[in-house]
Parts: structure tokens; sequence; C-alpha cells
């Protein structure tokens, strides 16, 4: 895990530039530095290295090929870079002089021989890279299959820029790019800014299996993407599994095996995060199987009954045998890394189980260098409520009013949201569901609050389009299988990978999510959906897997999540003081995008009393930024 930096068509000082650049990186490469610079195309690369595999110079970056036509600058890994370097010496008609065993040296000759796309299609892991091509005067930018790695780019002053975080773009000289309004509106409908979009102008991200190529001289980029998890579905569903549902958690856990057996690969002290749900257990319990000594399993417990798992964990740490390190966490420690969170993400960036993630993984740094997670097995195995929910409240819902029949329904409901009536949130809340057709246009309809926070620019007069919005509807065949996707293609890139990545490497701890190998990906989407979820028990395969480790009747009982109680604890003591600072000290920076007015209103009526609203945390993490950033 690393981070990487690069001007092209830079104007003056690169290498001041690109120093300043890895500087603002270097939680995320702690062990070197590095930079490459060539001055007759005008194109400097710079590195700051975690170092996982091969801790030697032979691993260090940014690294040159042997004839000096490539330089590579790289984040990630390659699990089975052995693999793969193995098949280049055999296949090769020329002897690849190797220097060390690292997987970045593995990708940078695999690229030489096979090419980008071809290499890319036989790797098996996570990365963010650039690769500069000297004889072409080209460069190329790529990010992993569901993009758990991050890569930012776009220009600064007429210069091609791009950097593993944010912040390292803000970090070259001169860097004036207005803040994004027209993203705003988005932002306030899910918490975070998904991709293409930043919170500045001018700067993207490329979205999870996109290819960037831009040529000299740097001012015009294609992009195209090499990895598709809609067309990975509709390829499931289309060739679906035929075997008995035993036999599909038989394949699983064969699949599962194999790629944490990859993910176990390091240098370095590894472990895992256990929250004592299904995910979790389950990837611990196959790294146990795996390992002839105990693993390490890492947990953080709350005070609060409702909140804590720990309990759970230390059962199921103890039933398999591991190593378990626990520690309870509370308001203090939250208040602690509150003023931490506008730099650890870069960007505004608002899911608040940001916080328990930051803390789990700053105790599990002390520990080890890299930590494995049971994400991904929600979006994948229909683990969320909402799926089952969207559907049966929309039924419910509609049938209340079934007598009003399509389309005399869609058009009542739309008269009712243009109406003055639509200022009260219950006439607003029916008309919207009078309006929606289908299950994934109920589904974006919850997801958005339609509570407008953000003063519109002049031209605008709704939210960017993204994967959520654009999403169309009956896709796949049945209503979890598209919401399901729908969560896919943005929710879980854009929400829970940011979160798990900038977290971890706010500590510089490694994450890696087994539940995201290609394979298991692409045999997921290929099991029935009565596989997933029959007779309320969702996540049927990963829990026919766990009971062969872990006895069922410790699982069974309800999911809790991974969260803090930041409705109840914003009332209280230092928090709620930190909130009001944070509301009355950005009306000044904030009045031009922010309606603050209706801040208050929203802050006044919560301490009173009223519910909480995920949107007071939206305007905090935003309006906590502005102030630092």
């Amino acid at each position: 895990m690393c981070g990487l930096t690069g001007i092209a068509a830079y104007k003056r000082n690169p290498i001041e530039n690109i120093k300043a650049m890895n500087l603002a990186i270097i939680k995320r490469g702690p062990d070197a530095d590095g930079h490459w610079l060539d001055e007759g195309a005008r194109v400097v690369l710079g590195h700051r290295r975690l170092s996982i595999i091969d801790l030697s110079e032979a691993g260090a970056q940014p690294i040159v090929s042997d004839d000096g036509r490539y330089v590579l600058v790289y984040n990630g890994e390659i699990y089975n870079a052995e693999a793969i370097r193995e098949e280049l010496d055999r296949e090769c008609n020329v002897k690849i002089t190797w220097h060390g065993h690292s997987d970045t040296e593995v990708l940078l000759n695999a690229i030489e021989v096979w090419g980008v796309d071809k290499t890319l299609g036989k790797c098996r892991g996570m990365w963010a890279f650039a690769l500069y091509d000297r004889a072409n005067k080209a460069i190329t930018l790529s990010r992993d299959r569901m993009g758990e790695k991050p890569l930012y780019y776009g220009t600064v002053n007429g210069q091609f820029v791009f950097a593993s975080n944010i912040a390292a773009i803000k970090a070259i000289d001169g860097f004036d790019n207005r803040l994004n309004t027209a993203v705003l509106d988005t932002y306030f409908t899910y918490g975070y800014i998904p991709a293409p979009y930043s919170i500045y102008e001018g700067i993207y991200k490329l979205p999870a299996g996109e290819i960037l190529t831009i040529v000299s001289p740097f001012t015009k980029w294609e992009t195209r993407k090499i990895y598709d998890i809609e067309q990975v579905a509709l390829d499931g569903q289309a060739h679906p599994f035929t075997g008995t549902e035993q036999e599909a958690a038989d394949e699983l856990e064969r699949l599962l095996k194999g790629a944490i057996k990859g993910q176990m690969m390091s240098d370095v002290p590894l472990g895992a995060f256990l929250s004592g749900g299904i995910d979790s257990s389950l990837t611990v319990s196959l790294m146990q199987s795996l390992s002839d000594i105990p693993i390490r399993t890492f947990t953080i417990g709350f005070d609060e009954e409702k909140y804590n798992e720990a309990e759970y964990a230390s059962q199921t740490a103890a039933h398999l045998g591991t190593k378990h390190t626990q520690m309870y966490v509370g308001y203090d420690d939250v208040m602690e890394i509150l003023p931490s969170l506008p730099q650890a993400f870069g960007e505004p960036f608002a899911d608040s189980s940001q916080l328990p993630t930051m803390l789990v993984s700053k105790m599990t740094k002390q520990h080890v260098t890299v930590s494995l997670s049971g994400d991904a097995g929600d979006e994948f195995y229909c683990g969320y409520n909402t799926y089952r929910c969207a559907q049966n409240n929309m039924g419910v819902m509609r049938g209340k009013i079934g007598m009003l029949k399509d389309p005399l329904r869609g058009t009542i409901g739309n008269a009712l949201l243009k109406s003055p009536l639509s200022q009260n949130a219950l006439i607003r809340k029916t008309g919207r569901c009078l309006s929606v057709s289908n299950v994934e246009d109920y589904y974006r309809m919850v997801l958005d609050s339609d509570v407008r926070m953000h003063r519109l620019p002049l031209g605008l007069s709704k939210a960017l389009p993204t994967q959520m919005s654009e999403y169309v509807p009956g896709t796949l065949s049945t209503p979890e299988s598209n919401l399901m996707l729908m969560d896919m293609k943005q929710y879980l890139p854009d929400d829970i990978l940011v979160k798990v990545d900038r977290a971890g490497m706010q500590y510089s701890l490694e994450t890696r999510i087994p539940l995201l190998d290609a394979d298991v990906m692409q045999f997921a989407w290929s099991l029935p959906l009565e596989y997933k979820m029959k007779d309320g028990v969702t996540k049927r395969p990963l829990r026919n897997i766990l009971y062969k480790y872990v006895p069922e009747e410790m699982m069974n009982r309800p999911k809790k999540g991974f969260s803090v109680p930041v409705g109840i604890w914003l009332r209280e003591g230092q928090m709620r003081e930190w909130a009001e600072s944070i509301i009355e000290d950005a009306k000044v920076v904030a009045k031009d995008y922010i309606d603050t007015k209706l801040v208050d209103r929203m802050w006044h009526d919560y301490i009173a009393g009223g519910e909480y609203s995920v949107l007071i945390w939206y305007v905090l993490m935003l309006e906590q930024w502005m102030l630092q950033m």
C-alpha cells in the first residue's frame, strides 16, 4: 500500500512540487520517498512507500524498466504476482532479469511483455497506477476492478496532474481550482461524492475498472472501461450456477480460500478485523484454517450495548483459536479523531461509520501492518435489510392507495410535488411514492432526503447524473438483484471502499478485502437469488460455509452494523460544543454554498428533541472540511 503522484506538462519547479505532493500523502507511505523526472517531456512522477512485499531497495518506486522505456508508480497489491512471474519466465522469448521479488516489478515486466489490458486481466488484486511510456510520451492511469485504491486526476493551471489523494493535488504550487458547487446536491443526497466527480472543479476520480490515457502535450485524455460489474452480473444471470445450494457453498469456499491464501501474502505482520458479524467471522475462519499458527484478530467495543459486538467477536476468536486483541472505545476516543477527518478523507465524506473504522484501524496498526476485512458481503449476498424493505415498503405504501392506477397515480403524484402542499413532509413523501413506478426508483427516493441544503449555482436545476441515478430499472431479473447491483456500482466503491482505504491509510495500515476477488465476484453473480436469501435468511452461502467452522448458535443474532451513537452523542457535552462551533464558524465560508438558516433550524429542532437526521452529519462534515481546507 502506497501513494503515487505525478505532473505532466509541468510549468515550473517540478522537483519542489512533487516533493510537496509526496509529503501530503506521507501517511499512505511512511517508509520511503521517491521521484523520477523527464525534463524533455516535462513529466515528473512521485511515490511514497509503505513496505509490504520485498522490503529491500529492489521494491522501491518509481521503477524503470530495464530498457528504460517504461516508468511505473503503483499503489496496491497483486496477490498472484508469483504465478504471473512464473508465467512470464515460461513464455517470454527474452530472459527477464529479476532484481527482487516485489509485485511492482512483476507488474511492470508483465505490462512490457503483454500490454496493459492483457496484464490486468491476469492480475488478482487491488491497484491504482500511473505508467509513463517514454517512447510514445504517453501516460496510462488504471484503477482496480471495484475501486479499492483511489486515483484522482485533472488539470491545475494547465498542467495534467494525478495522485492517490486530493490533498496531494492541492499541494501543487499555485493550486486555485474552485470548489465544485455542482456536486454539492449529489453530496447531500448520498453523504459522499461519487466518481467521476470531486469537490474541486477540474479534478476527477478515475472510476473503478477504468483506464485513462493521455499523450503529449497532455491536454486531452480518453477513458475506457476494462471491467464492468454490470456485465459480470448480466453474464452470471445468463449462465446461472446449476448445482445444489450445498455445492454452491462448497465452490464458494474453495474460491474464497484461494483468494484469502493469496491475500495473506506479506513480508510484514498481518491480521484481520473481527466484528463478530457473518462476513468478518467467515474471513477469519478461513484465514485460521490456512494458518499453522494463531492469526491476529482485532476488535473494538463500545459501552453502549446497542452498538457493541466485541463480546461476540471474542467468543468467535476463542472458538477459532486466534490471537485476539480488543479495546473498548468511547466518547473521548471519538472526540480525539474528529479533527482529523478532513485530512484523512481529503474531501467531504459523511458515512459516520468512518469513526469506528478509523478507531479499529488505529488500534490494529499498533500490532500489524496489513489487515484483511470482511467488507462486500452485504452487497454481493443480499445482506442489507434495505433490499427486502424497499420492495415490501413500496408495495405497502402503494397498496394503501391502490385504487389509483397508472398513469393516474403518477400524474397525481407529480401534481402533489409541484403544489404548495409539498411543503408538508408527509404530502411530499406521498407524492414522491405515487410518482415512482418500480422498486429501483423507490430505492433512489428513499436515499434522497429531498431537503435542499445546497444553494444551486446559476443554470443548474438538479443533481449531477451518477451511477445510482442513471441505473436502468429492470436491468436484472429480480428487484433484490437490481438493488445489489445499484450499490455495487456506486455505494460500494464510493462509500464503503473509500471509508476502509482512507481510515486504514490515516494510520499507514493496508487493508485487503477477499470478497472482492475477481473469481469470487463472478461466482457470486452466478448464484440464484434464493441461494443468497430465502425465508428471511440473508447471506446464505456465507453462513453455510461459516457454520462449518463456528457453531450456528453463536452467530444467530440480530445484525448490528458497525457504527457509533452519533445521534445521541451530538446532544451531549463536547460533541455538541464541537458541532455548534462548526455550524457557527462555517457561516462565513459556507454562506454561498449552504442554506445556513435551514441548518440553524435543523440543529435547533434536533437539540430541542426533534429526530436526528443524517443530514446533520452531512452538513457538519462538509462545513468542517471547508473550515480546514
